[in-house]
């Protein structure tokens, strides 16, 4: 996934009760099922499911399906070997008493890199839900980095709220004192998907970034809590707050 430009104005069951609490829990944990090849040979099938399996992802070549409850559909998402599981899980989102199926995927990992990818079905015809994306979210952000000697000077505004902190230069470990830094903050390296109390939301780190082309340093985190909206049909920010990890 490429990285956000930077800015600088920028988961149908009838359980109740401890069921359904449970069936919204995340498996990271694949399963493997056996199925019979078109030769007539079994083959082992990996996937992945909600806690109670009423969801289950499986790889393709070209893509994943998704099974909900019995019904499936194909999509042309990826998974990528060698970092974390998807996470599958099967929650009311929506508040209409009926339970979606959320998928998270890795799309990046690496030094400085980490993000994910959630996407959210109807879990009776199985049509994906949007989701407002990173990237409108944060054009309503309002950034500034003024550096002052070993110290640079962060303010950020999001919903009309005003944050403000500072990060030591000597203090970075990717940099040195002397480097410049660019005047906004830079998103986009990592962007966090997750389904916590039947809530959606995405955790998108802010960096400074150096103007001689050292990679960017993590100073916040702009954590935002997305609700549903009906007449839209789609997810949208609905809190947002900054904060400083070093704090």
């Amino acid at each position: 996934m490429g990285s956000l430009v930077a800015c600088n104005n920028e988961q149908n069951s009838s359980s109740t009760g401890q069921d359904k609490t449970t069936s919204a829990q995340v498996t990271t944990q694949p399963g493997q099922e056996n199925k019979e090849s078109n030769e007539g040979t079994t083959q082992e099938t990996k996937f992945w499911s909600s806690a109670n399996k009423e969801v289950k992802l499986s790889e393709t070549t070209d893509g994943v399906i998704v099974d909900v409850n019995g019904s499936q559909k194909k999509f042309d998402w990826k998974i990528l070997s060698g970092v974390s599981e998807p996470k599958v899980s099967y929650v009311d989102l929506t508040g209409d008493g009926k339970e979606e199926a959320v998928i998270i995927l890795v799309t990046g990992h690496g030094t400085n890199l980490d993000t994910n990818e959630a996407h959210v079905l109807n879990g009776e015809n199985l049509t994906e839900i949007k989701i407002q994306s990173a990237e409108e979210i944060l054009a309503d952000l309002e950034t500034e980095v003024n550096q002052k000697g070993d110290e640079l000077l962060i303010k950020a505004k999001a919903q009309g709220k005003e944050y403000k902190f500072s990060k030591k230069v000597s203090d970075l470990k990717l940099v040195n004192p002397d480097d410049k830094f660019e005047n906004k903050l830079y998103f986009g390296d990592m962007i966090l998907n997750n389904v916590k109390d039947q809530k959606l939301a995405v955790d998108i780190g802010g960096f400074v970034k150096p103007t001689n082309g050292v990679l960017p340093e993590y100073v916040c985190t702009v954590h935002v809590t997305y609700k549903y909206d009906q007449a839209l049909n789609e997810f949208v920010a609905d809190q947002i707050e900054i904060t400083n990890p070093y704090e």
